[in-house]
């Protein structure tokens, strides 16, 4: 049974290595759900965010082959329970003076925020979880979505276990 799977991957800042990382996905037959990537602390690291809709016997075969590509520092798959998971939402809502305010509620009541205001019309920026973001959607959805971008998901571990440290990444060395 195919499920979602977010996989942090770790590898060495250098170019070519993203194409590299999502072409064996491709190649695989995968579609990537979410891709995030940017630095670590160590300029010299990024780290791949990436969400794949798999089942765990052929999801395992490609994380043996991405740990092959030469710039591959590191791979852990992130269970829900075990990271804190997070997307960033930029929408832009229809919100002429008679609907402002209710426009506000929704917004305040998810806990996003506005950027960017026009006579008609409301920019919010919004983070959490795919759901709440879906949610938030649905409910800013009948005062008129004029424009939105969504970030891929990152994620991060809980607790205060690093995959960054240094004994971690010995294979970089």
């Amino acid at each position: 049974m195919a499920t979602k799977h977010t996989l942090s991957v770790l590898v060495e800042n250098k170019p070519g290595v993203l194409a590299r990382v999502s072409g064996l996905f491709s190649r695989r037959g995968f579609n990537i759900d979410s891709l995030a990537v940017g630095e670590t602390e160590h300029p010299e690291i990024s780290r791949i965010t990436i969400v794949v809709d798999a089942e765990t016997q052929p999801l395992e075969q490609v994380t043996k082959q991405l740990n092959k590509l030469i710039n591959v520092l590191k791979i852990v798959e992130l269970e829900p329970a075990a990271s804190v998971q997070r997307e960033l939402l930029l929408v832009k809502v229809r919100a002429d003076r008679p609907i402002r305010s209710q426009v506000l509620e929704t917004v305040q009541l998810f806990r996003a925020r506005v950027v960017d205001v026009a006579a008609d019309a409301l920019t919010i920026e919004a983070t959490g979880t795919s759901e709440k973001l879906d949610a938030l959607l649905r409910d800013l959805e009948p005062f008129g979505i004029k424009e939105m971008v969504q970030s891929g998901r990152v994620a991060i571990g809980r607790g205060s276990r690093s995959i960054t440290a240094a004994p971690a990444l010995r294979s970089a060395a």
